[in-house]
């Protein structure tokens, strides 16, 4: 199955020039839906990487991380935004178009040393993934790569990532 053909462009939202690329029609279609978890895993497999947890990022992250965690046979951890989570947190902040947005994950999520792989459903400038990143250095953890089922490569946002392998399963 073509995953591309499963999401829905939406020109000039949320304003005029962009094209938003939506995937409520992917996750609506069950086979769309299955197809984009076994390949993310697929992919995950052919790294030889030792994995303790997928770490999914708010909210679209959580959607394919939790199945790709049970596909793999690891835990999940969820990273938030600012004020979800109830436990003592690590927190980062990082800069947006327009102002400011911050990501917590519990301070007792995983060990020192855990192997973790960082899920969400878009790269585009990199700011999330490289605020995640972040938490995952606080948390003295190791991130062993990324996975994202959409990337907007002229967004650069591959570039500011660390040099660790980068699962994209649909680019525009």
């Amino acid at each position: 199955m073509e995953l591309k053909n499963l999401i829905r462009e939406i020109p000039n939202f949320p304003k005029s020039g962009i094209i938003f690329r939506d995937i409520t029609t992917l996750l609506s279609n069950p086979d769309g839906l299955h197809d984009t978890i076994d390949i993310l895993t697929e992919k995950c497999l052919k790294f030889e990487f030792k994995l303790d947890y997928v770490v999914g990022i708010e909210s679209r992250g959580f959607i394919f991380g939790m199945p790709l965690a049970y596909q793999l046979n690891v835990g999940f951890i969820p990273v938030r935004k600012p004020g979800k989570l109830p436990a003592e947190v690590y927190s980062v902040s990082y800069d947006l178009e327009y102002g400011q947005d911050s990501l917590e994950m519990h301070k007792d999520a995983m060990p020192r040393g855990s192997q973790v792989l960082v899920i969400d459903d878009l790269l585009a400038t990199g700011g999330t993934a490289v605020a995640t990143t972040q938490l995952m250095e606080k948390a003295n953890c190791n991130l062993v790569g990324f996975g994202f089922v959409i990337e907007l490569k002229d967004l650069g946002g591959r570039q500011k990532l660390p040099k660790v392998p980068i699962i994209s399963l649909i680019e525009y």
